[in-house]
């Protein structure tokens, strides 16, 4: 049974000491019972606690390894239910499927269209990171190969085989760092369980819903902490209804057997609906969703909808307010300010790329809001903006002392000038589709 805050504080050194990044210990003692921290943040608690509260204090659902060094996948130790109440922490790994009945060339083609599959978005590098390497052909000989040529390509790599002689080969041999292992089943548990404790690799745990406690319960047994649930179902409903109970139990009850991360599959052979359905399992609660498609049309939303979801949505996605030169500016370039939100920072970025014209961007830090929130929020005001480009350096680079602000804050125009001496203050479009315009027609006469 979980135990609760006060059972939790009772066995804590309460020495409010704040080495823990709370203000005191009955505030961690309810982060642990909540599952929103861990025992080992506590540097004083006792021996006789760790043991007591050890079980009680461990996440509700497991951290897992997939791969290692900074190429790493860590999925699982989830706390909620929905994003609004905290927030995810582990974003779903995506994965490609990659047959080993397919010859030489065609392997490799299907690779490098998967390592293609890299996009910037909002200034973060983001990508397929994964190969789901599938033993269709039953030959264990052509399983390595394929496997071999997967630990190649850098990507993270699923082993895909229920037989645990070919898996072992596979997982040994194949160069592969820390696969994970799909799958172990009723059926052959047992020998799939001593090749992932010979290998140290993770394991999918693959049965119907009503068997998979059991399944879990014997891989425990065995020795096996690092699982990966797969519930069997692939009709997109049946894997709604289960990977919500699986959540449920794992965190409201506290049912250990089913505290682990989930892998999910599309079942459609349309790329278009694949993706809907990569997005769907995504959000209800898939660790890691298996694609067949590797259109990039298809796989840039998708991959945007992870980065929507798994970020926090208390701690907006912020650039560093500064000075940025778009192209090869010059004494006469323009300038433009804005907010360091972002997805503004970049759209303007990018208008100002497509016009062609070189220019500087002011970005004032407003802690990640947009233009109208900020101004609103009085983070973006007249003393704000004036401080930033004071401190960027810019006024000493141009000749004509000209700032571009954004249309939708033209109120802050008047004030702006008498905080900016010597500036013209020059109202900009309201939207940043209107900038290519703006500064090819307005800006040469200002």
């Amino acid at each position: 049974m979980a135990l609760s805050g006060l059972d939790i504080y009772k066995l804590l050194p309460k020495t409010n000491c704040k080495e823990c990044g709370k203000p005191t210990c009955l505030a961690f003692a309810m982060a642990l019972a909540q599952k929103k921290a861990e025992l080992s943040q506590c540097p004083h608690v006792s021996d006789q606690a760790k043991e007591a509260l050890g079980a009680a204090s461990a996440p509700p659902i497991r951290l897992v390894t997939i791969g290692e060094g900074e190429n790493k996948l860590e999925i699982g130790n989830e706390t909620v239910l929905f994003r609004h109440e905290a927030t995810f922490f582990h974003p779903t790994g995506l994965a490609v499927t990659l047959s080993d009945s397919l010859d030489g060339t065609a392997l490799a083609r299907r690779i490098e269209a998967v390592k293609a599959l890299r996009f910037d978005r909002v200034g973060r590098s983001v990508r397929v990171e994964m190969l789901f390497v599938r033993n269709d052909s039953g030959d264990a000989g052509k399983f390595l190969a394929a496997a071999k040529a997967a630990a190649g390509s850098g990507l993270l790599v699923i082993l895909a085989s229920e037989d645990p002689a070919a898996m072992e080969k596979a997982a040994r041999e194949s160069g592969a760092k820390k696969p994970l292992l799909y799958a172990a089943t009723p059926a052959n548990a047992n020998g799939m369980a001593a090749v992932a404790k010979a290998t140290g690799c993770p394991v999918v745990a693959k049965a119907p819903p009503d068997k998979l406690v059991d399944l879990t319960a014997a891989l425990n047994a065995a020795g096996i902490k690092d699982i990966v649930l797969d519930p069997e179902f692939r009709r997109l409903d049946e894997c709604l209804w289960a990977q919500t109970q699986i959540r449920r139990l794992a965190l409201r009850r506290t049912f250990r057997p089913l505290g682990y991360p989930v892998i999910a599959f599309t079942s459609s052979t349309d790329p278009a609906r694949a993706a809907l359905q990569a997005a769907v399992l995504m959000a209800k609660y898939a660790a890691i969703v298996v694609l067949e498609a590797v259109e990039p049309w298809a796989c840039l939303p998708l991959i945007t909808w992870r980065l929507n979801v798994y970020t926090d949505p208390q701690k907006p996605i912020q650039v560093e307010p500064k000075l940025y030169e778009v192209g090869a500016v010059s004494p006469d370039s323009p300038v433009l300010v804005t907010t360091n939100f972002s997805l503004t920072y970049f759209t303007v970025e990018g208008e100002v790329e497509a016009s062609r014209v070189p220019s500087y961007i002011v970005v004032v830090n407003t802690d990640g809001t947009s233009v109208l929130t900020a101004w609103a929020a009085e983070k973006f005001t007249a003393d704000s903006i004036a401080k930033a480009v004071r401190e960027s350096g810019v006024e000493s680079r141009v000749r004509k002392k000209r700032l571009v602000i954004p249309g939708g804050v033209a109120v802050l125009s008047g004030k702006l000038e008498e905080a900016l001496p010597g500036w013209k203050i020059c109202v900009g479009p309201r939207e940043a589709v209107g900038i290519p315009s703006y500064l090819k027609n307005v800006w040469p006469s200002l």
